[in-house]
């Protein structure tokens, strides 16, 4: 399943790509579950990001690992996550973050997200849930990078 969500920010491409950090890591995170940090290298290929879901019932590990990262020749710039180890009820996990370049200097934060779960039916049924977690990113976005100009 796929989840497409674009947020317009002011500042341009290499300055955002510069902003994703361990801080910003943290303040997107939803308020549900709870998410506990335990290691964020940064956003480069090889680096791995590990967190801890606290669902109340249970804790649930996540690792993912950035798998490729650039700059495409329109000034795009953008790297990969995949998922190593994953929350049930999640299988597969990639979630490209495009910056691209934006009108009057600024960005499009791209978050393209794609999901697998045991079912096509279970991917629908969680489709809502994912589209809300990155929708609450957006306002986020705007405050670490500024609201674009119209």
């Amino acid at each position: 399943m796929h989840v497409i969500l674009r947020t317009a920010v002011a500042q341009p491409p290499a300055q955002v790509m510069a902003g994703f950090s361990r801080e910003l890591f943290l303040a997107l995170a939803p308020p549900f579950p709870k998410l506990r940090l335990r290691r964020f290298d940064g956003c480069r290929t090889g680096d791995q990001v590990e967190i801890e879901l606290d669902t109340v019932a249970k804790k649930l590990p996540w690792t993912s690992l950035i798998t490729d990262d650039g700059v495409l020749l329109d000034g795009t710039h953008y790297f990969v996550d995949e998922g190593q180890v994953l929350p049930p009820p999640l299988r597969y996990w990639q979630h490209r973050h495009l910056i691209e370049p934006g009108p009057a200097g600024g960005s499009v934060i791209v978050d393209n997200l794609e999901y697998r779960t045991a079912s096509r039916l279970l991917d629908a049924l969680i489709y809502p849930a994912m589209w809300a977690q990155f929708a609450w990113r957006r306002p986020i976005y705007r405050r670490w990078f500024g609201r674009p100009r119209l």
